[in-house]
């Protein structure tokens, strides 16, 4: 048995567990990564979206970039053949959402996590998980099939909808199967579509298609006629009737170098905490693909269980802060069910009435600007803001842009998983804090004085507030 008081086991590989791990390890936590698959990132991507909000928190760690010199920024984005969703009065620096494979996520997020110090365990699986007043005892199978336990303060369920780790614990799964019988294909084309997304429904038929970069397109199509069972093979003719059904045309699909089928379930956890294991992404909450919200959903919990964890583990947090997780992520996560939900039964309107009410809905939100920037902020994920104490300032717990700070971007400033304060005088209470709290100046007259949290939510602000009142809720939200 190995492990650290101080230390968090990740379950799991995919973006979630990468990004948690990554900022854990730059935070000074022991975190071990367990993965059953072998180490490799495979070319067999499942998400090709990442939003604005998404980005902001990968630009909060220096990442975006790399991110956006190997995707492909789309600002607006056509929906059922009349719906235009515009991205380009997002108030973000990000006006846009990234089409970038999955596998691309990957890869920097390891690279961020094995560099800051992360530990690995590739082929190595879950098979049990006990926990006590003072930790978690995880149970594996190694390479060789030896069995082994590791021990450490918390652990993570990061291991997608089947968690081993859910189950572990006794949390159930409730929810149900919307659609069945997707098919998948990874198709190079004849004929390049008009949009870098393509997504439509006509009849029964619906079909989405979106590029690797590579050559390829990854296909996702669905016929409401054709329920079969997921391991029933998938004919590259199949693909490209439905793709003609949906679309108009199939754009001349071949060369498949890989087909599957699958179902698409709505499912979320009742609790993401169970005493000092926590779930997060696929494990905690599955929907339908509908608007590319998944592994962006995922990321942001990574994003707000991370630095309380670090909190907690270093000693600068009460445990109470951990509550919170549940208490700010459920509630997203519930909303993200309905909203992919909405989307997918949209696209699958059968009777003439359904049809009807989507194209009256498409219209309003085409043409009614505040439906549709409401909508949008919701997809992006820039529109959530997280429950605030009775009492507190109006800007507690929303998200904060990438303002301009004097010499810096907020972004910038964040950078480390630190809190920052950004006040219109000088604060000299920084010392001594200086791996947790940067303090900044605004670059404009601005009165008001804002701590931000490491995840970009306002955790405290004053529009007016003495040395003595930004000290109390400094040494609050930081620690002495």
């Amino acid at each position: 048995m190995n492990g650290t008081p101080s230390s968090v086991i990740v379950v799991g590989s995919g973006p979630t567990g990468l990004l948690l791990a990554g900022d854990l390890a730059t935070a000074g936590v022991p975190v071990t990564v367990l993965e059953k698959r072998p180490h490799r990132i495979s070319n067999l991507s499942r998400a090709f979206v990442v939003h604005a909000r998404t980005l902001e928190q990968l630009d909060a760690r220096g990442l975006a970039d790399a991110l956006e010199a190997v995707g492909r920024p789309l600002d607006r984005l056509r929906l059922f053949g009349r719906l235009t969703v515009d991205l380009a009065g997002l108030p973000s620096r990000f006006r846009h959402l990234l089409v970038v494979p999955q596998y691309e996520v990957e890869r920097i997020l390891e690279r961020r996590a094995v560099e800051a110090g992360a530990v690995f365990r590739h082929e190595t699986e879950v098979t049990g998980l006990t926990q006590d007043a003072d930790g978690v005892t995880v149970e594996v199978r190694g390479p060789d099939g030896a069995p082994g336990t590791l021990r450490a303060a918390y652990a993570v369920g990061a291991d997608g909808m089947r968690s081993t780790v859910r189950r572990a614990v006794g949390l159930p799964f409730p929810g149900r199967s919307v659609i069945r019988s997707v098919v998948l294909a990874d198709v190079r084309l004849a004929e390049e579509p008009e949009d870098l997304l393509t997504a439509d429904a006509a009849g029964d038929a619906f079909a989405f298609l979106a590029p690797f970069g590579d050559g390829y397109h990854r296909v996702i199509a669905w016929h409401r006629g054709r329920d079969v069972p997921d391991d029933r093979p998938v004919d590259l003719d199949e693909v490209r009737e439905i793709a003609r059904l949906a679309l108009g045309r199939d754009f001349g699909m071949h060369d498949a170098r890989w087909t599957s089928r699958f179902h698409s379930d709505e499912r979320q956890a009742p609790a993401y905490r169970a005493g000092r294991v926590f779930l997060a992404g696929d494990a905690a909450h599955v929907h339908t693909p509908a608007g590319g919200q998944g592994m962006n959903t995922g990321l942001q919990d990574a994003a707000n269980l991370s630095w309380k964890l670090a909190a907690v583990l270093r000693g600068h947090a009460r445990p109470e802060l951990l509550d919170t997780y549940q208490a700010e992520r459920h509630p997203v996560g519930r909303s993200v069910l309905r909203s992919s939900g909405a989307i997918v039964r949209l696209a699958m309107a059968a009777r003439p009435w359904t049809r009807a009410l989507r194209a009256a809905l498409t219209t309003v939100l085409d043409h009614v600007g505040p439906a549709h920037r409401a909508v949008v902020a919701r997809i992006t994920g820039v529109g959530y803001r997280y429950p605030a104490p009775r009492g507190a300032h109006r800007l507690t717990g929303t998200r904060v842009p990438d303002v301009a700070l004097a010499g810096k971007r907020l972004h910038e400033a964040l950078r480390g998983g630190r809190f920052v304060l950004i006040t219109p005088e000088a604060y000299p209470g920084g010392d001594g804090r200086g791996d947790r709290l940067a303090v900044e100046r605004w670059a404009s007259g601005r009165r008001t004085t804002v701590l931000v949290r490491p995840d970009g939510y306002v955790a405290w602000a004053a529009d007016a507030a003495d040395p003595a009142a930004v000290e109390r809720a400094v040494t609050a939200h930081v620690g002495g």
